[in-house]
């Protein structure tokens, strides 16, 4: 939490953004959340109670980070070739994958963030841009992550994470909807599980499953998400 505090401290000093703006990316997933019944956390949370949290570093109240909790996921892959083997399938394609390593790099630099190098070679691989995607789960293990990862995907500027919140963009309903689950914020981070956990929600999304909290329309999804 600390480091996260830290580039959080950073992005303010040189963009402007504000506690308040992390508030609302908060508000926002544990609204999603009260919507997905696998949700470690199912209750609504307003901006002010948020701001009014407990301090865990700031500008991070605790609402701001993912808990602790035990989870579990899962997912079954095939090929095209299986599939006309098998009957009642619901399959959803797969149109990139990309996997690397982070780089010793200034945060300064962007070019060199790892979800900018990889999200644009899945986007190269996929034949999509940014602007294609209907529907993410990214990595928010605080809701500054969320704020980067909304700029390093290319959802907006470096820059405008917090102001493209604040629009409603990436609540249901929004422009491009993040963290549907209710993120790792909201519906838990139970650390091995948490990036199928994300898959999961993406399936149910595109399979048009995902009952009050469904994207309409959806059928690109993206998922990001990392550890150290």
């Amino acid at each position: 939490m600390d480091l996260y505090s830290g580039m959080c401290r950073w992005h303010m000093a040189n963009f402007g953004s504000t506690q308040n703006q992390l508030a609302a990316i908060a508000s926002k997933n544990h609204f999603h959340s009260s919507l997905n019944p696998y949700a470690q956390f199912q209750k609504e949370m307003s901006i002010e109670e948020i701001l009014n949290a407990r301090v865990v570093s700031w500008p991070l109240t605790v609402p701001m980070c993912a808990p602790t909790g035990d989870g579990a996921a899962a997912a079954i892959l095939c090929s095209r070739d299986f599939l006309t083997r098998v009957k009642n399938t619901r399959p959803v394609k797969i149109l990139a994958s990309v996997l690397a390593s982070g780089t010793n790099r200034s945060i300064e630099d962007k070019s060199q963030d790892i979800a900018v190098r990889l999200s644009r070679q899945a986007y190269e691989t996929a034949g999509v841009g940014p602007g294609d995607i209907n529907l993410a789960e990214v990595h928010d293990a605080t809701a500054y992550g969320e704020l980067h990862q909304s700029e390093a995907l290319g959802f907006c500027r470096q820059g405008e994470g917090g102001v493209y919140a604040e629009t409603g963009a990436s609540r249901l309903g929004g422009r491009q909807p993040i963290n549907t689950s209710g993120g790792l914020e909201s519906r838990g981070h139970p650390v091995g599980a948490s990036g199928l956990g994300q898959i999961h929600e993406l399936v149910t999304q595109l399979r048009h499953e995902a009952g009050k909290r469904q994207v309409e329309n959806c059928r690109l999804a993206l998922a990001e998400n990392g550890g150290g």
